[in-house]
């Protein structure tokens, strides 16, 4: 017999780990799955048990092949695929392909890919772990049949091509359900006022309104209702002495965040380095496999990346205390190691994602390491090392404030000992106001009044999803798993259910709405939050050994069944796409379609008797409204024929009616000057590439000068800005000064 062969997934990680070993192993990769369900049938067999009909994908036969040839001639085989179901199922497939003898297989967990973790794992093989591969097998069978089940439904009551999954579908609830918020959402204005106070020395303090009536009137959140009582409250103010009536410092402290599991990993490399959960395991798997460190050798540098655990070995945590103390003193290393909880129902088989060698600095392998490589790996060694750091120590002061019968309150904090946040501190999803450092005081102590600053604000809807805050919220129900997110989150843009603009936020578009009316209103319990998140822990109580893979099959496809069967017997036609638009050449409603091509367009529900198209702009209360056939009363300056609005690829122009004889354009402006100094451009209507409207300079790229709402041509009347933005509310139009340092706000209809 020959040299034990290790069999591992990815062809990087083999020669990692060949390296490493010499030639002591032979090592091969399977290059991810090597035997599947056939991608054209169901492959799921419900009268025979919910048998899985896995075979040899064709594209991999050649792979298969010179495994089963080296395994022949190998003392052992040790498989060594990914420690998750995932590759549990990889190798319990090939193993049974194989058909060897049990005491020439055994199973090997890298958990990561470096000399000592390595040569650990092959200290103690085991064996394969039928109850994983069971939780994953049912995990596929469900899956399969929901997508080839489901997926032929959506085909015929809406469109051709779409796609329907277990967990896929409960993601696009939680966004169009959000969308849904966004669009019932009805602004209102509020005012706030806040007393700007001199003390003995600097700096100056912001106190904000929060009572009336000596207290008896109470402001949440100092929010004042109408600008007749914020004028009043500021003229009282002016004429009132402040005087510090309650200081109240208490000292805090602030313990750092765990290490990384899958998850959050994802969520702050969204935060802090912009990256998509797809990138993010993409650059994390070349971390984990192996990198090519010079004299050091090639090592993985993280270990494996899949894992909802915070647990950490003990030799890292003592690695850590070690940098600690060297890099930032003793007082930044606790008494004793920290150790963190599990979230419930937290699968412990691996460490949480950390440096595989502590002691390697990010300074020390940067140079080796692509850009992206070395934010992640940076990223992931001060979250580890930073969970081994002292708390920091924060002074908090909150200060009661009254002039007259007003009551106000300021707050803020000093640091007296940085603590963990010397190296790290976690990102945050939506910017929030920060607390300010106060100058030195003392109760009964009056106050210098500098100004009363008066400001007009405007209740916000709940912000749509980033993939830092859907990750966060799809833990948080228990939808699916870590290490699934990624690839759902790709699957629902890659479907067009979904665009990802404002600051890389989820937009639902019209087909994404109505696939989702259509589950939440045909198969409610499938699409449901609860349900999916029982599931997964049916799931996991196969892998437990709790349940059977049959007990869990059965129990979701009779009702499953069920279901399909009321939907295909009764079920009416399904309308999708219907606007309150009707068909400017026969009358009949209009509808939203979808092509591969350009996206989202409105067409005559009359096709194929009419044939009008267009393209459209939706407002954020769902409204609709055409962009193209409108005409104007605009010349064409090639022909002097009239023009009409067409749409581009950056926005509406005009083009000549005549088109294609006459191929006259010109942009479509506002007839708004560029408000910028020195320009001579003027406001155009402009779209970005997911077809939001914004208003930008002609001039652009020499002139980048936007504004997202309306233009008009009035003046701020504070920093008289020449050109302010339209927003309407419930209250009537809300004027914004467009100087991005000014920002007033006034009530106005923009006549100027």
């Amino acid at each position: 017999m020959g040299k034990d062969l290790i069999i591992v997934e990815s062809p990087t990680k083999a020669k990692t780990i060949g390296r490493i070993l010499g030639k002591d192993y032979d090592v091969l990769s399977s290059n991810g799955h090597v035997i599947d369900l056939p991608a054209k049938e169901l492959a799921v067999d419900p009268e025979k048990e919910f048998t899985l009909k896995n075979m040899v994908i064709p594209s991999k036969k050649k792979v298969l092949g010179q495994i089963s040839k080296a395994s022949r001639e190998a003392e052992r085989v040790l498989l060594a695929t990914d420690p998750d179901r995932e590759g549990e199922a990889i190798g319990y497939l090939i193993s049974r392909h194989l058909k060897l003898p049990d005491d020439r297989v055994y199973r090997v967990l890298f958990h990561e890919i470096t000399k000592s973790g390595i040569l650990k794992a092959l200290d103690k093989p085991g064996k394969l772990d039928d109850r994983k591969f069971h939780a994953q097998q049912a995990r596929r069978a469900i899956d399969r049949l929901v997508g080839y089940k489901l997926s032929p439904v959506l085909w015929k009551k809406i469109q051709r091509g779409l796609s329907a999954g277990r967990v896929q579908s409960v993601a696009l609830r939680l966004i169009c359900e959000r969308e849904r918020e966004i669009q019932a959402f009805i602004p209102e204005d509020y005012w706030l006022v806040h007393s700007i106070l001199g003390a003995d020395q600097p700096p100056v303090l912001k106190a904000r309104v929060t009572s009336l009536d000596d207290g008896k009137t109470s402001l949440k959140n100092g929010r004042i209702p109408d600008e007749a009582t914020a004028l009043k409250i500021r003229s009282v103010l002016e004429g009132e002495a402040h005087i510090v009536n309650d200081l109240e410092v208490r000292e805090s402290a602030k313990s750092p965040p765990p290490p990384f599991i899958t998850s959050t990993l994802q969520q702050e490399a969204a935060r802090k380095l912009r990256f998509t959960a797809k990138k993010t395991m993409m650059v994390a798997q070349q971390l984990y496999e192996g990198i090519a460190l010079g004299e050091r050798g090639t090592m993985g540098l993280i270990t494996y990346m899949r894992t909802d655990s915070v647990r950490v070995s003990a030799q890292s945590v003592e690695t850590a205390r070690k940098q600690i103390a060297s890099h930032f003193g003793q007082e930044f290393v606790p008494a004793s190691p920290r150790h963190y909880r599990n979230r419930k129902g937290a699968q412990d088989a691996h460490e949480a994602v950390r440096p595989s060698q502590p002691d390697l600095r990010p300074e020390d392998v940067s140079s080796y390491l692509d850009r992206d490589q070395a934010r992640l790996y940076e990223l992931i060694y001060r979250r580890f090392l930073a969970s081994q750091m002292e708390n920091a120590r924060i002074e908090r002061t909150k200060v009661q404030i009254t002039a007259g019968t007003i009551g106000l309150t300021a707050s803020g904090q000093r640091i007296l000992f940085t603590g963990f946040t010397a190296l790290y501190e976690e990102g945050k999803d939506d910017n929030n106001d920060g607390e300010v450092t106060l100058p030195p005081l003392k109760a009964g102590q009056e106050l210098g009044l500098v100004e009363v600053d008066l400001q007009m604000k405007t209740t916000q809807p709940p912000p749509r999803y980033t993939e830092a805050t859907l990750v966060k919220t799809m833990e948080e129900k228990g939808i699916g798993r870590p290490s699934t997110y990624a690839a759902i989150l790709d699957t629902i843009r890659k479907r067009k259910y979904v665009v990802m603009e404002d600051k890389r936020r989820f937009f639902p578009t019209s087909l994404g709405l109505g696939v989702n009316d259509y589950l939440v209103s045909r198969f409610p319990r499938l699409v449901d939050v609860q349900f999916t998140a029982h599931l997964e822990d049916e799931l996991d109580l196969v892998e437990e050994g709790d349940k059977t893979y049959l007990q869990v099959l059965e129990a979701f496809y009779d009702p499953f069944t069920s279901e399909l069967i009321s939907v295909e017997e009764k079920d009416e036609d399904f309308t999708w796409g219907e606007t309150d638009l009707t068909c400017p050449e026969c009358s009949k409603p209009l509808m939203v379609k979808m092509s591969g091509r350009t996206g989202e367009f409105l067409a005559c529900s009359g096709y194929p008797e009419c044939r009008f198209t267009s393209d459209f702009e939706r407002t954020s209360d769902g409204k609709f409204h055409l962009t193209k056939g409108e005409e104007r009363p605009e010349k064409c300056p090639e022909c002097d024929g009239p023009m009409t609005v067409k749409q581009g690829p950056t926005g509406p122009f005009l083009g000549c009616t005549r088109y294609p004889d006459c191929k006259g354009t010109r942009p479509f402006t506002t007839g708004i000057a560029c408000p910028r100094e020195g320009c001579d451009g003027q406001l155009i209507v402009r779209r970005t590439r997911k077809g939001k409207t914004f208003y930008g300079c002609s001039s652009y790229p020499k002139c980048d000068f936007a504004v997202w709402d309306e233009p008009v041509q009035t003046p701020c009347p504070v920093c008289e800005f020449p050109v302010m933005t339209r927003r309407s509310t419930k209250r009537g139009d809300v004027l914004t000064c467009a100087n991005k340092e000014c920002q007033n706000k006034v009530q106005g209809d923009g006549s100027g």
